[in-house]
Formats: C-alpha cells, sequence, structure tokens
C-alpha cells in the first residue's frame, strides 16, 4: 500500500508542519496562567471555537473509522451524523451550556463535583483520562498506518514518530495553539477528501454508477437505505430502537454533552452566547461531512474487491490515495489526514492535562498551590498522556475497523455519564451519593453488557449494535441506582445548586451579552432548530 509521493508532496507535507509550529510558539507567547493554557482565557470568537469544535472530533479516528463503516455498513452509517450528532449538538448549545459556562467551570469533573460531591468528580476525572488516553492510542494507530503507508516505516516507529509531531505544539501554546491549529486543520482536511471524493465518484461511474455497484456488492440494497429494514434485515443488525434511543439518545448525547474534549472548546468561548453557539455553529458542516467520509468507504468497497477480506476496512482511504491521486493532490491530501490526526490528537490530549491537573492533582493530590505549579503540571501530563497514548496504539491494531473499539469505549464511558448529568440538571432532589453510585453502577453494567456480546452469552449481531444496546443498558441502569439511591440519602440544600440545575438560576449572575449577540442570526434557538430541520431532510433524501 505504498503511496508514490514525490518532491513536491514532501514539500507540501513540510510547510503545513512548519506552519503547524509556528502557531505553536506564537500561542506560547499568550500562555501567562492556567487558565490561558487549559482555556485559552476565554477569550475566543463563536466562529473559530465552533470550528475548532467540529475539527476536534474531525480526527483520523473520523475519517478513517467512518470511511470504514461506510464500506462495512453502507448509507446506515449516516446515523451517527444525522441523528447521532446534530440533535445533541444543539441541546447542548441550547440548553447545557449555559450551565457549564456561567458555573465559571473548567472542566466536567468539576461541575459534577459542584453538582454532587468530590468523589463524583474524581471518579469522572477518572474515567475520562483512561477513556482520552485510550482514544489517543486510536488516533495515534490511525496516523500510524497513513506513516507507513507514506514511508514504509513499521507500525512501532510510526506510532513514536507521530507522537512526537503532537506533543510538540500542545505542549507549547496549550488549548489556544490547539485550537488555531484546528481551525486550520478543518480546511487542510477538507481540501484533501474532497479531491478524493470527487475522483473516486468519477471513477465508478458517478453516483449512479456507486449505487448500481453497491446493489452488487456484498451489500446489497440495504446498503443505500438508512432507515428502511431496521425491523428485520439491514447491513449493521440494527434495531430502529436501539439506533434511536441506543445510538440517538444515549451514545449521542452521551458523548456531546459531557465529553469534555469537545465542551473545552465551547468553555474557550469569549462570553455565553458564544459558547452557545460554538456547537450549534459546528453542526451544520457536521450535516455533510458524509460526503467526505461515508461516500469514499462506499467507493472503496466496489472498487476493491477483497475490502473486509483481504484488506481491513480500516484501509479504505489509504487504499484510495493510493490509486487514485495524482503527485501534488496526493500531498494535499496525506497533509489532510496528518492534519486530521493532529486534530484528533490534539482535543484528547488538551482534554486529558486539563482533567488530570484540575480536576485530579489540584483538586484531590495538591491542593492550594501557587498558579505556576498547576501550568507546569499541565506541561507534563501533556508529555505523559501521549506516552500512555503510545502504549493503547497497539490494543487499536486488534480492530480490523477502529470504529467498532470507539464506538464500545463511548458506551463504557459516555452512556452512564450522560444519565447521571441530565438526572442531576433536571431533578434537584438528586443527592450527591446518587450522582456517585449511579455513574459507578452504569458504567459496570456497559462493561458487563459489552463482554456478555464477546463471550457469546448475548447476541446482537454486530460489534456497533453491541455499542447501541450497551449505551442503553448503562443509561437505564444509571438512572435506576440514582432513584433508588436518592430516596436513601440527604439532598444538597437548594442554595447551593443554584446556577446548577434547571429552574435555579445564580441569584448574582451577570449579564454578559456583547453588542449584536441578540440578533437574530446569532440566536442559538433559531440556528440550531434549523440545523435539526435539515438534517431531517437530508434522511428523506436516502431513507
Amino acid at each position: 500500500m505504498r503511496l508514490d509521493v514525490n518532491l513536491l508532496d514532501y514539500l507540501l507535507i513540510a510547510v503545513y508542519f512548519a506552519t503547524v509550529l509556528a502557531i505553536g510558539f506564537a500561542a506560547r507567547r499568550r500562555i501567562s496562567s492556567s487558565l490561558d493554557f487549559f482555556l485559552a482565557g476565554r477569550g475566543l470568537p463563536a466562529w473559530i471555537t465552533g470550528l475548532a469544535f467540529v475539527s476536534a472530533n474531525l480526527g483520523a479516528i473520523e475519517i478513517l473509522g467512518m470511511a470504514a463503516n461506510g464500506a462495512q455498513y453502507g448509507a446506515m452509517t449516516v446515523h451517527y451524523y444525522w441523528i447521532g450528532a446534530v440533535p445533541a449538538m444543539v441541546f447542548l448549545g441550547i440548553v447545557m451550556m449555559p450551565f457549564y459556562y456561567r458555573s465559571k467551570v473548567r472542566s466536567v469533573p468539576e461541575f459534577l463535583r459542584r453538582r454532587f460531591n468530590g468523589a463524583t468528580q474524581l471518579l469522572n476525572a477518572l474515567m475520562f483520562a483512561v477513556a482520552q488516553i485510550l482514544i489517543a492510542g486510536v488516533n495515534l494507530y490511525a496516523l500510524a498506518l497513513v506513516m507507513e503507508a507514506l514511508l514504509g516505516w513499521p507500525l512501532p516507529v510510526s506510532v513514536v514518530v507521530s507522537a512526537l509531531i503532537v506533543l510538540s505544539y500542545i505542549t507549547l501554546g496549550g488549548l489556544s495553539s490547539a485550537i488555531y491549529n484546528e481551525v486550520l486543520q478543518f480546511f487542510v482536511i477538507l481540501a484533501g477528501l474532497i479531491p478524493l471524493t470527487v475522483l473516486g465518484l468519477i471513477k465508478v461511474g458517478g453516483v449512479s454508477g456507486l449505487f448500481d455497484k453497491v446493489r452488487r456488492s456484498a451489500l446489497g440494497e440495504g446498503g443505500l437505505h438508512t432507515w428502511a429494514g431496521t425491523a428485520g434485515s439491514n447491513p449493521m443488525q440494527a434495531h430502529w430502537i436501539g439506533i434511536v434511543f441506543g445510538l440517538g439518545f444515549v451514545l449521542s448525547f452521551g458523548y456531546w454533552t459531557t465529553n469534555f474534549a469537545e465542551v473545552q472548546r465551547a468553555l474557550s468561548a469569549r462570553n455565553t452566547n458564544a459558547a452557545r453557539m460554538t456547537p450549534i455553529i459546528a453542526a451544520f458542516p457536521k450535516l455533510f461531512i458524509p460526503l467526505v467520509t461515508v461516500l469514499p468507504g462506499m467507493i472503496a468497497l466496489v472498487h476493491f474487491g477483497d475490502l473486509g477480506k483481504g484488506q481491513d476496512y480500516n484501509d479504505a482511504i489509504p487504499l484510495l490515495m493510493r490509486d487514485l491521486l495524482p503527485n501534488g493532490v496526493l500531498g494535499v491530501a496525506v497533509t489532510g489526514l496528518l492534519a486530521s490526526f493532529m486534530a484528533g490528537m490534539a482535543a484528547n490530549i488538551s482534554g486529558f492535562n486539563t482533567v488530570f491537573t484540575n480536576d485530579i492533582w489540584q483538586a484531590h493530590v495538591r491542593p492550594d498551590r501557587p498558579d505556576v505549579h498547576y501550568l507546569k503540571v499541565g506541561r507534563v501530563a501533556t508529555v505523559a498522556g501521549v506516552a500512555l497514548g503510545v502504549g493503547t496504539a497497539f490494543i487499536a491494531a486488534g480492530y480490523s475497523n477502529i470504529m467498532n473499539y470507539l464506538q464500545a469505549l463511548f458506551s463504557f464511558f459516555n452512556a452512564p455519564l450522560f444519565a447521571t448529568f441530565v438526572v442531576g440538571l433536571f431533578w434537584r432532589r438528586m443527592t450527591p451519593w446518587a450522582g456517585f453510585w449511579g455513574l459507578l453502577a452504569g458504567t459496570a453494567s456497559a462493561f458487563a453488557s459489552y463482554f456478555a456480546y464477546k463471550a457469546g452469552v448475548v447476541n446482537f449481531g454486530t460489534e456497533l449494535n453491541a455499542s447501541f444496546w450497551g449505551a442503553g443498558v448503562a443509561f437505564v441502569v444509571d438512572v435506576l441506582v440514582s432513584v433508588i439511591v436518592t430516596l436513601v440519602t440527604t439532598p444538597k440544600p437548594e442554595a447551593e445548586l443554584r446556577g446548577l440545575v434547571y429552574g435555579l438560576s445564580a441569584v448574582d449572575l451577570e449579564d454578559d451579552a456583547l453588542a449584536g449577540d441578540r440578533r437574530w442570526y446569532r440566536s442559538p434557538v433559531l440556528l440550531g432548530t434549523g440545523a435539526v430541520i435539515l438534517a431531517a431532510l437530508l434522511y428523506g433524501v436516502i431513507l
């Protein structure tokens, strides 16, 4: 799978890396406190944080993984975008961001400490830290696949070199460097994927030619539909209940509303309205990302006869790059994949270093130290996080489709957290220890569901469907345990819950609106509703 790169391709890649490092050095001059390092000083406009929000998710996992899903499951993969992302992103912007931003918390675990107690904060912080290291390993493995194809390096060498690339600029400039690079990376990624998609469609005879070939492939007619067959047989072997409840509600809302690697971008915005607009601005490009991820996967399926047999589904994008792109364009595409890795990895590591420093080290290990101490700890945590990610990269190497592995991680860590969060947000009676025990029980049940599937005790059909149902089980168990524990323990006084639960606003809250925030085109509710309606209309094209 060696790519036929030449001097022009390498030159484009070198220019990109020089730009990335330059942004890191420029951002370093603005770092004077831990707030600058971890949250970019809370001073960024909505369009910057919005593009960073979607770019942080558009990592190598997203590109290689969703292309792999497109090849393995066909059009049903768009569920991850139109029901599995956009509604939750809109909910985050309209409902949850005011609570996050106006409480002045630095992380999701810190919000849980204020709403519940220190034990819940520590449990979530440890779970989040583990999850980010595992997901960082997936990102490293994904880029290592590209490096192996590009340079012919062995996988271990590619993993280590790839880790050093991202470590350099995150350590230099913290979140500011990550966010500004993510905005650049968003456009570089699209510049690489759009030509690949267009040339791929030309190769298979356009959209009609692709559809004809998919019908004759192993996917059959089911590979061209999203909801048809979800009460019976379909390529994903998923029932519509699992898609709607497991993916569309639990996994989706659990990821987008509580995953600090994403929420951190919105917390760096300059005021409440900009923070609310961040995920909603990101929702609009998210609607159309399947055109450059899922579609190339389907193209690879019909273009390479042995995909999923002799070749891993993960190889769909690199194989298309090898066969379709001329030099120069190939350099742009490779740079786009490198950029996608760096965006995803930066989100993982910047989230990890913030939570480790603020919610583990400062809150439970070394409190009341000078701010410069925590700034140093954050930089050390960055190095440690990347080093640990190198180790976990080899776990991801055991999966032929890395998205299966990733969705399993989300069902373990995000689904139960969402249950704890949403019940605590809307039910003020929920007690501190209900938050802790509900989260612990929900997480344990998600693991139990997954291992029961792997052991053959229950049959969910596919890994993805197992993640859907595991997420649903985790959510239900978390809610039930939270209710039971609440009935036998003491709730917090309402005075301690102001600004943390729905219906109890903080009495000393100041209006931070800026000039123009109340114009109709800056309305989170209006724009968010438009994004959800557009998602529903897109479904109408490929029911």
